[in-house]
């Protein structure tokens, strides 16, 4: 899209300076806070396992920002980034992660299990596809109840070969609840290429199955992502019914920690690494005269102090009571 056009674009949705700063924000944020727990990892300081969201920042932010403050949305085992796009708090997130009796699920949940329910997180979820039914149920609820509300599901690829899609999806278009489907492909289902995984990759297809509109975007393209996600969800507060939305980003990193990413090639990383989401939007912000190289740096070292602050705040919060290790916790 050439810059001309996309200023249009920008000001055809309705999205001013402001709004364009908070979501080349947003993207910064989520980047770096993904850095850091990456290296607190690496240090030690962080156990167990989780999912970087580096290279998908587009895709959480630009749908998340077409939503109301008191919908809902419901998120993956890569969820870092949709949690920081619905306003978690960023101390709690990093106390969760280091098993802290003030983290959102008192260190008991980790990185793939944050909730935050008071700002529409209705938590992230180590199944695949395990949020779908989840938030098909929650959109039922809202109908039911007349509140209004859309809630948003994040899945990946992997998960539209799973039942309760296929299931929830159904249940969904009959029922025209208000939920917004977000798949976001980012090519791989950990090591399974999506052509390989998937009878039929056409994503905008299976939504046709189930008599529902499927579109598929650029996902590292925040402004494609937020106008798809903007249609969809009025479409969904009118009563009007679900969307299948495809995302098409990309992992810069392993699938988990464990992952050697042995089965692609540098050459594949390199060529999606350059067509970075966040500095796409800094570069066209500057083009627009919104944003100043100087500003954008500011911002970055702004982001820097906000993460550190974090982690020093979860640094000094107490270890849960061994005693009490069990509470919450169901089987």
């Amino acid at each position: 899209m050439k810059e001309q056009d996309w200023q249009a674009k920008a000001r055809q949705l309705g999205l001013g300076p402001e709004r364009l700063l908070h979501m080349y924000r947003q993207m910064r944020r989520i980047r770096h806070f993904e850095e850091e727990v990456d290296k607190l990892f690496q240090a030690g300081r962080i156990w167990g396992t989780f999912h970087l969201y580096i290279g998908e920042e587009a895709s959480a932010v630009g749908a998340i920002e077409a939503l109301a403050p008191d919908d809902y949305i419901t998120s993956t085992h890569r969820g870092h980034g949709h949690g920081i796009a619905k306003g978690a708090s960023i101390p709690k997130m990093m106390a969760e992660l280091r098993g802290k009796e003030t983290g959102y699920c008192r260190g008991r949940g980790g990185s793939m299990h944050i909730a935050d329910v008071a700002a529409g997180n209705l938590g992230a979820n180590g199944i695949v596809g395990g949020g779908i039914p989840i938030a098909t149920g929650a959109a039922l609820a809202c109908k039911k109840l007349g509140l209004g509300r859309v809630v948003m599901c994040f899945f990946g690829d992997g998960a539209l070969a799973q039942g309760s899609f296929h299931e929830a999806v159904n249940f969904a278009s009959v029922f025209r609840l208000p939920v917004v489907y977000v798949c976001e492909n980012n090519q791989y289902a950990m090591s399974m290429p999506v052509e390989k995984g998937l009878g039929n990759p056409d994503i905008e297809a299976r939504a046709r199955a189930y008599g529902l509109p499927g579109v598929s975007v650029d996902g590292n393209d925040v402004l494609a992502v937020y106008e798809a996600a903007r249609k969809a969800v009025d479409r969904a507060r009118a009563g009007e019914g679900p969307t299948l939305i495809e995302t098409r980003t990309y992992r810069w990193r392993g699938h988990s920690k464990s992952d050697a990413n042995r089965y692609r090639t540098r050459e594949e990383i390199e060529e999606w690494k350059a067509r970075c989401p966040i500095r796409r939007l800094e570069e066209r912000l500057i083009a627009a005269g919104i944003l100043s190289p100087a500003e954008a740096e500011r911002i970055g070292e702004d982001i820097k102090a906000e993460i550190q602050a974090a982690i020093e705040f979860a640094e000094e919060q107490p270890e849960p009571d061994v005693a009490q290790l069990a509470d919450g916790v169901y089987a």
